[in-house]
């Protein structure tokens, strides 16, 4: 017989594949052929309509709403979770084999086009970190295209191509904008189009983490006020912390939006105008008012804090700007570090500057060497945004780090702090320069003592992937080893 599947579990990620791999062996094994569409946080490449036809029947093995259903409308069916089909292959099989014997079953209609991955009937610590996981898994692409664009912005142009492009705010400095397309050419080239593309792109990493978070706890309903609360994360200083928190405080307004009860003639206005109106205004103002404020104030203080320590022991301080520069990854405590540092590059005081370059390269690459190191500690997903780390750590791109960061963020940004803290301790240690303020290895040429610079960074990297490979270790499971080659495209897509 001929079949065909769709399997799809909350996370998207490894048992969406997982499940796929088991149904294709056992009707193999059973004499049988089998197509399976595997509907995961890469996304799906749908079975042929031709492939589907000539189905003798179809399984469905999804713990989540499976799109498009309507395509087998007419066909035998057989419904069941992935972990069925993980454990029990030969079992479904066997009822698509009774299923085509006895005729056609009637197809449930498709859910959503956007999935959120969320296994409501999971314990609050699962769900919270499924609802982080479908953030980070539409903000990847963005993270990807935006940072590789600035790298290559740097690579042509040099570090000075941020100040000649501007209109934005990168690692903490305002630049003023230039207007037009001729004055963008004229002056910064084509380094200048790449960065400014680039910078839009990474514009867009808080808003659309808080936005899917928001989408992955309430649906299409949340992710207006999350991202609206991610833009006010950016506006305010809060960065990509302050991009949790409007997420998860979208997401639960909204729910608790859905679920009021109210009379038949406002019910048909409550998820087009009502909801997106008052979750909106409601994450908004807490964002303005409660969370914009105290960032403000926080940011101030750890200024003068710095200052104060200035005059103590090097290696105290870059230890010290290292922890900062680590802790939110181009958020408000990582903004106050880099600008320290510019206000010292100012004064003639090129080793502040050179701890804190290096010590924002290594979150990216000692992940980067994590993902290399121990595959099978890390899902698909993030094994491709480790790839995109190298280029992004070298760059001095801190936020390529966020992604694992959001996903699990007690265990990666502690691990991250000590890799940054030992590699701005040491740069200060061994009195490395960088008249530069920007551009990482692509500026090495101008750096004071390189190759302890560089030294600096390669420990830092490796602190950093031991630190986070113990901590990855203990009190979780280890992710599902790889994906198998047939859906590994699909992975890199994501």
């Amino acid at each position: 017989m001929k079949f065909v599947a769709v399997t799809s579990c909350p996370t998207g990620i490894a048992h969406t594949y997982m499940a796929a791999e088991a149904l294709a062996q056992a009707a193999k094994a059973a004499g049988h052929e089998m197509t399976v569409e595997t509907q995961g946080a890469a996304g799906s490449a749908p079975l042929d309509a031709a492939r589907i036809a000539e189905a003798d029947a179809v399984v469905f093995a999804a713990d989540v709403d499976v799109r498009d259903r309507e395509r087998f409308a007419g066909k035998p069916t057989v419904t069941a979770g992935v972990k069925a089909a993980i454990n029990d292959g030969a079992g479904l099989i066997a009822q698509a084999v009774k299923a085509a014997e006895e005729g056609a079953a009637p197809v449930a209609p498709s859910g959503p086009e956007l999935a959120s991955k969320v296994d409501g009937s999971a314990g609050f610590g699962t769900r919270l970190r499924q609802w982080l996981m479908t953030g980070v898994s539409y903000m990847i692409p963005f993270v990807a295209a935006g940072g590789i664009l600035i790298a290559l912005s740097f690579l042509i142009g040099g570090p000075e191509v941020a100040a000649k492009v501007g209109g934005g705010d990168f690692q903490g400095v305002t630049y003023p904008g230039i207007e037009n397309v001729s004055d963008l050419m004229s002056q910064a080239g084509i380094a200048g189009v790449l960065f400014k593309i680039g910078s839009l792109a990474f514009e867009m990493l808080v808003p659309i983490l808080s936005g899917f978070i928001a989408f992955g706890m309430a649906d299409r309903p949340g992710i207006a006020p999350g991202i609206v609360g991610g833009l006010l994360a950016t506006a305010t200083g809060a960065g990509f912390l302050g991009g949790l928190v409007s997420g998860l405080l979208a997401g639960a307004v909204t729910l608790g939006l859905k679920k009021l009860k109210v009379p038949r003639g406002v019910a048909g206005v409550m998820p087009v105008v009502v909801i997106p109106l008052v979750s909106t205004l409601v994450v908004g103002f807490l964002m303005v008012v409660v969370v914009g404020e105290p960032i403000a104030a926080a940011q101030t203080g750890l200024s003068n804090w710095l200052s104060g320590l200035s005059g103590g022991s090097a290696w105290v301080l870059g230890a010290l700007l290292g922890l900062m520069m680590a802790f939110d990854m181009g958020g408000p405590v990582n903004k106050v570090a880099y600008t320290f540092g510019l206000a010292a590059l100012a004064s003639g005081n090129y080793v502040i500057m050179a701890a804190v370059m290096a010590a924002g390269m290594t979150p990216p690459l000692g992940l980067a060497l994590a993902t290399l190191v121990r595959r099978n500690r890390f899902t698909p997903a993030e094994r491709q945004a480790g790839q995109a780390g190298w280029l992004l750590g070298l760059s001095f791109i801190t936020e390529g780090a966020i992604p694992f960061a959001a996903g699990d963020p007690f265990r990666i940004i502690p691990s991250l702090m000590v890799g940054s803290a030992t590699t701005g301790a040491l740069v200060a240690a061994f009195g490395a320069t960088s008249p530069a303020p920007h551009g990482g290895i692509w500026v090495v040429g101008l750096i004071g003592n390189p190759l302890l610079f560089l030294l600096a960074v390669a420990i830092g990297t490796l602190v950093t992937c031991g630190c986070v490979l113990l901590a990855k270790s203990i009190g979780r499971d280890r992710a599902p080893a790889a994906a198998t080659p047939e859906t590994s495209t699909q992975a890199v897509a994501a």
